[in-house]
């Protein structure tokens, strides 16, 4: 993949101005987070999936990064949002919600802005990488700068370790 390839993500950035890094892979869209960051070396910790909900009752959608070595905590993301519960997306509706397929879905530049949060331990973070909008593109930014495309609130989401 050539970084002249242009997301959605990287032309929302170019657009606001908004400095940041692409890290481009060559991974496939199945590769756990994990051995993505290894891969570019990078901290497990700073290297975040983009999550995507839908609460059964009120039909809201909700977006979730969390560090690619945890797991979404389904009830904490729920009463983050507010919502008796919330469920992922099917793999066959994102594409058509988001305009991102599996794999390479970026908080950034979505077909529609949804509510959006970050497990806290971003706050903490110099620097964190999600997609770029592409299987094997990432893209490296601070969270306030992120925060300047999208409204992201911080929240403990992630399920604890036994």
């Amino acid at each position: 993949m050539k970084s002249s390839e242009k997301t959605n993500a990287v032309r929302a950035l170019a657009q606001k101005k908004i400095p940041f890094k692409e890290h481009i892979h060559s991974l496939p869209a199945e590769t756990n987070g994990a051995v993505i960051a290894q891969t570019l070396e990078q901290d497990p910790a700073c290297v975040y999936k983009t999550l995507i909900t839908t609460a059964p009752r009120s039909g809201q959608h909700y977006v979730f990064m969390v560090p690619v070595a945890e797991e979404l905590d389904l009830k904490k993301a729920a009463k983050a949002a507010g919502e008796k519960s919330v469920e992922m997306l099917k793999a066959k509706e994102l594409l058509p919600l988001t305009g991102y397929v599996h794999g390479g879905c970026s908080p950034i530049g979505m077909k529609k802005l949804f509510p959006t949060f970050i497990h806290s331990s971003a706050e903490e973070q110099p620097v964190i990488l999600c997609s770029g909008g592409r299987v094997g593109l990432q893209i490296e930014l601070s969270l306030a700068d992120l925060r300047k495309l999208v409204p992201i609130r911080s929240a403990d989401i992630i399920a604890d370790r036994l």
